[in-house]
């Protein structure tokens, strides 16, 4: 076994040497292992990265181009693991379409400490930017061609089950504007998401206020919000909302977290991310404050919703709270045991 194929191996490469041994380093027995998705997507390149990180490009057919994706193995990757996709705010993750330069959950929270000795492989997507995660109809000039719903459900999970011993058991969790897309995921691709996570945001896009937020995503990254749904009287506004089509939740398990706007025990200058900077922190009280008034009444509007279709799901609406990635950390470990549990069962 060479440096390089330890380090990057192609495709060509592990066609050559199906049969590995465990003991082999673990980008090497996921080029061996992948399959890929049935029109063909396929894992390009993996890598190791930092710690126990794994660095793959998978190439998709329906965008046309290569996806980075990250991906944090199981504790034990000898042993079948079950698959948690995690999916990024209005950045995507990032801004330059490198993961170290931007703030997502691998530069922003405990995640590889948190999942290190858990028997799951964490699976973060790089890039969508503005995106919502969803199939846009029609290519964009400024953000491109996006088909990330048909990525997330159809091309990526193969592709990663059989490239790490997936049980086929997945869950998916996001924040902010990825708070929608988790739940729409789960509607278009029955089965596939056991089970979603929604942290500080608004699932409901069709409606006036709704298609203001999403125009203001859109907008702000100089995209084209009628190159995504079209016009507002499309009829595909609807059908990507969630909150409309929320019956079809039925029997996944939900969990939906959020504060309120009001300063909490994390707004403070000893806080995650502040580093003792006041404007930092004045930034994150003001428009993160604002950003989760927002979303507490979002999420109210959601928790009414399920309870009216009698659906069980647990949400965890905080007295205080801000939009900022130290809440989020504290809600992806608060909605861990629900998550594992609808993954294990």
């Amino acid at each position: 076994m060479t440096v390089a194929a330890v380090l990057g191996v192609s495709s060509s490469d592990a066609m050559a040497a199906p049969d590995v041994p465990v003991d082999t380093p673990v980008p090497v027995r996921a080029m061996a292992a992948a399959q890929p998705a049935a029109n063909g997507s396929r894992l390009v390149t993996a890598r190791q990265g930092p710690g126990r990180l794994v660095d793959l490009m998978v190439h998709s057919e329906s965008m046309g181009r290569s996806i980075a994706v990250e991906v944090l193995p199981a504790a034990d990757n000898s042993r079948p693991a079950p698959t948690l996709l995690l999916l990024n705010g209005v950045d995507g993750g990032t801004d330059t379409g490198i993961w170290t330069d931007g703030s997502n959950w691998l530069t922003k929270t405990d995640v590889e400490e948190f999942f290190a000795d858990k028997q799951v492989t964490v699976v973060m997507p790089v890039g969508g930017g503005a995106s919502f995660y969803t199939d846009w109809l029609a290519d964009d000039p400024r953000l491109g061609r996006h088909r990330w719903t048909t990525f997330l459900t159809k091309e990526l999970p193969p592709v990663v089950d059989s490239a790490f011993r997936g049980t086929g058991a997945s869950a998916v969790a996001g924040l902010s504007m990825s708070s929608a897309a988790v739940f729409q995921l789960a509607i278009e691709a029955p089965g596939t998401y056991r089970a979603v996570a929604a942290y500080s945001g608004c699932v409901r896009t069709s409606d006036p206020g709704g298609q203001a937020l999403v125009d203001a995503v859109v907008i702000g990254h100089q995209g084209n919000p009628f190159n995504m749904w079209g016009p507002p009287t499309d009829p595909r506004w609807a059908a990507n909302d969630p909150y409309l089509r929320a019956a079809e939740l039925r029997g996944t398990a939900v969990y939906v977290a959020t504060g309120n706007g009001w300063p909490g025990s994390l707004d403070t200058l000893d806080g995650p991310g502040i580093h003792r900077n006041p404007v930092k922190l004045a930034d994150q009280l003001l428009i993160g404050g604002v950003l989760d008034a927002v979303a507490d009444l979002c999420t109210r509007q959601l928790r009414d919703r399920l309870r009216e279709l009698d659906i069980p799901a647990t949400f965890d609406i905080r007295p205080s709270g801000t939009h900022s990635w130290g809440y989020w950390e504290q809600d992806l470990h608060k909605s861990w045991p629900l998550l594992e549990a609808a993954l294990t069962r």
